[in-house]
């Protein structure tokens, strides 16, 4: 019921991730992240532990698939779950497990991880990495919902889409952009709109001039 990424700007070194479902306030459960650490998407029948737990075990210089397997080795539901990871030099892995439901995979590729469960179809995640992919030159932010308004338009999650959530870190020991639409008739618009306005000069420059600490 729920379509994600997770990536890394090879440049700037920022860590992100964004997910979208047809339930309520997707955000608050499903992605996961730090600056300097890893980013994590954890989804289907959801396991909230595997967002802090991995987080530790990137933090002690684990790899996303050595956290990934031993994430599954201690969850006696791994076949009902849904994982993407993401490592601080932009290692990934991602798993889907054999009971998720409806049209489910995730796949990989450099810098980046996408999952989708109960989707319209096959041509979602590709879409999704594809979208991500050609917006190369875009600040993260912009490609991670590029990322998610490609996977809607092909079709995304089969009940439609009602809430949505983006998250990028970089230096900052919390993320420097962190925006949810927790119900919305059309989140992925409104997340947009939130985007614009965090953008804006206003808040880019009370933003800047807060302490912030980088990250250990």
């Amino acid at each position: 019921m729920t379509l994600s990424i997770v990536a890394r700007d090879a440049l700037s070194g920022e860590l992100g991730a964004a997910t979208a479902t047809a339930g309520p306030a997707v955000g608050a459960l499903v992605i996961h992240g730090q600056s300097g650490v890893g980013a994590i998407a954890t989804q289907a029948f959801t396991n909230p532990l595997f967002g802090p737990d991995g987080l530790t075990g990137l933090a002690e210089g684990q790899s996303a698939q050595a956290v990934l397997e031993s994430l599954l080795a201690q969850d006696p539901e791994r076949q009902r779950r849904q994982l993407i990871l993401l490592d601080a030099g932009g290692g990934s892995a991602h798993w889907t497990g054999g009971e998720c439901g409806g049209w489910c995979g995730s796949l990989s590729g450099e810098g980046f991880a996408v999952a989708g469960n109960l989707l319209a179809g096959d041509t979602v995640l590709p879409a999704m990495c594809d979208a991500f992919t050609r917006q190369s030159g875009q600040p993260l932010a912009e490609r991670l919902l590029a990322a998610l308004q490609a996977g809607q338009r092909a079709g995304g999650d089969r009940r439609g889409i009602r809430s949505a959530a983006l998250k990028v870190w970089q230096h900052r020991r919390y993320a420097q952009v962190d925006l949810r639409v927790d119900w919305s008739a059309d989140p992925l618009t409104q997340l947009d709109e939130v985007l614009v306005q965090v953008r804006a000069p206003d808040y880019a420059d009370f933003f800047a001039q807060l302490p912030g600490r980088e990250a250990e």
